[in-house]
């Protein structure tokens, strides 16, 4: 341990997160509403700037994809794949956000019905199911993904093409340099944002177990039994991550999707069916017709905050998380063309997801608008308990209710071990290979995180205060772009046919000169 005392990035990212949750301890009242201050400015001030940079990324992402530089492979050009794709697929979508769609796939398309996306909309009716849909769609679709393509393709292109290390200071430095002060400083904050971001998302997914295991159960909702769950839970991904990328994450990865396909199918044909594929259906048009509009909306006129509180909130919470999921995209990734990477990343886990909120959030809406439920009013008074609701008026509930608990805890577990690698990764300086002592110490400080805001109940506070990361690391997405474009430009620039001409006349030369 003495060497990474002598690590700035790791002492400076280990000396803030301890100091956070300290603070965070000792002052949460205080805390949250220094957060609270420093998100709304942020929102406010800089929303629109969330929002143009999310759409110029998805442009320029299609544009490298249809470009003749989508078939430079992410490797040596005899590099192949490292991960089946069923593989890849599963540790892509089980990187943090499989347990958020579990959480979300609910608990979002019911809110939106419940308290509508427009003023002028009449809440609970067929009309505000279908923009529910919709924006569930949109918020969980492509621009969400698009922040970690970027991230991933500028470190993936660096670390393989290359042999560097992964880190996202010098998947910058094409564009500004490598002066030892920048490296650190964006590192640190890298890393700082995704112990937040990940120790908060393990909060709401034990806060969700909870729920569950109190509808299933009867087990009281209380602190003490979410302590108890992230100590189980900690244990587990400890003792996943001694087994390596290859082993732990890979396998682990692939149960969750394949437990979570297996879900997906039984409330599929045990739930409204046609109502499913038809919404399913009508939200994808939906989608499509609205994407500019969806893409760049803000309030300025009516005053309005529900694109603060959703669209723009999901985009800050994407780009915060963007250095730990990029990363871990970009080193399961080896081996893959830019144009299979880009179009994986981007469509696979939205389409994904979107079956699972057609799916899980199309049953419940089918429930409440012609079984006379009170699913969207449930959800409303307690989140955490929205998928277990909606379990209630389907067959085999309490199967369906431990299978899901199972799902999240899975989800949880790979969400956290994947998180330990990237963050030991970034504090031994980009290695693929980084040590057992440093993933146990992130494992241990995320664990301890968590714990210690579901204790203060200091969770959203936190939440919170990680999000106003996502303003600085929207510049970094920015400048990756030029950084993409010029590494590919200088240093992996494919074959034209003036190249191939240039080559004829040398060549001929060549031979002149030796007859």
């Amino acid at each position: 341990m003495r060497k990474y005392g002598r690590n700035p990035v790791f002492l400076a990212s280990f000396f803030i997160v301890v100091s956070l949750i300290v603070l965070g301890a000792s002052f949460p009242d205080a805390f949250g509403n220094v957060a609270g201050l420093l998100f709304d400015a942020t929102t406010n001030n800089f929303g629109w700037f969330f929002l143009l940079a999310i759409f110029v990324l998805i442009v320029f992402l299609v544009g490298v994809a249809l470009s003749s530089y989508g078939s430079v492979r992410l490797g040596g050009p005899s590099e192949r794949p490292e991960f089946s794709f069923f593989a890849w697929i599963g540790m892509l979508f089980s990187t943090g956000f499989g347990s958020g769609l579990v959480f979300w796939g609910v608990a979002e398309p019911m809110s939106h019905f419940f308290s509508v996306p427009f003023p002028n909309m009449e809440s609970g009716t067929d009309e505000a199911a279908r923009t529910a849909m919709s924006y569930a769609f949109f918020h969980q679709g492509i621009s969400q993904w698009s922040v970690f393509a970027v991230m991933g393709l500028a470190i993936g292109l660096l670390q393989f093409k290359k042999s560097r290390d992964g880190l996202v200071s010098t998947a910058l430095e094409p564009v500004v340099g490598s002066h030892p002060f920048v490296k650190h400083s964006v590192d640190t904050l890298a890393i700082v944002s995704t112990v937040m971001g990940v120790a908060t998302s393990i909060g709401l997914g034990i806060l969700q177990m909870n729920g569950g295991l109190n509808i299933a159960f009867g087990v009281p909702q209380s602190t003490l039994v979410q302590v108890i769950l992230i100590v189980l839970m900690g244990a587990a991904f400890l003792l996943s991550t001694t087994t390596g990328l290859k082993k732990g994450i890979r396998i682990l990865s692939s149960l969750n999707l394949g437990l979570a396909l297996g879900l997906l199918l039984f409330v599929f044909f045990a739930g409204p069916t046609l109502f499913i594929v038809e919404s399913f259906t009508l939200a994808i048009g939906d989608v499509i017709n609205s994407f500019v509009s969806y893409s760049l909306r803000l309030e300025p006129y009516i005053g309005g905050t529900w694109v603060k509180d959703w669209t723009i909130f999901y985009w800050a919470w994407a780009i915060a998380w963007s250095p730990f999921v990029g990363a871990f995209v970009a080193r399961v990734s080896k081996g893959r063309t830019v144009r299979e990477f880009i179009i994986g990343v981007m469509l696979i886990p939205p389409l994904i997801a979107m079956t699972w909120i057609a799916v899980f959030g199309g049953t419940a809406l089918w429930s409440d608008l012609y079984a006379g439920t009170n699913i969207a009013q449930a959800v409303d008074l307690d989140l955490t308990q929205a998928l277990f609701v909606t379990f209630e008026q389907l067959p085999l509930t309490p199967l369906l209710n431990a299978f899901a608990i199972a799902l999240i805890f899975i989800f949880l577990v790979t969400s956290a071990d994947s998180a330990t690698y990237i963050l030991a990764s970034m504090t031994s300086k980009g290695s693929i290979h980084p040590p057992l002592l440093l993933k146990t110490v992130w494992g241990v400080l995320i664990s301890g995180t968590a714990a210690v805001l579901l204790y203060t109940g200091g969770l959203s506070a936190l939440q919170t205060a990680s999000l106003v990361s996502a303003l600085p690391f929207t510049v970094v997405l920015v400048l990756l772009m030029f950084a993409i474009t010029k590494t590919l430009r200088d240093e992996v620039r494919p074959v034209t046919e003036r190249d191939i001409r240039r080559f004829k006349r040398i060549q001929e030369k060549v031979d002149d000169e030796t007859e």
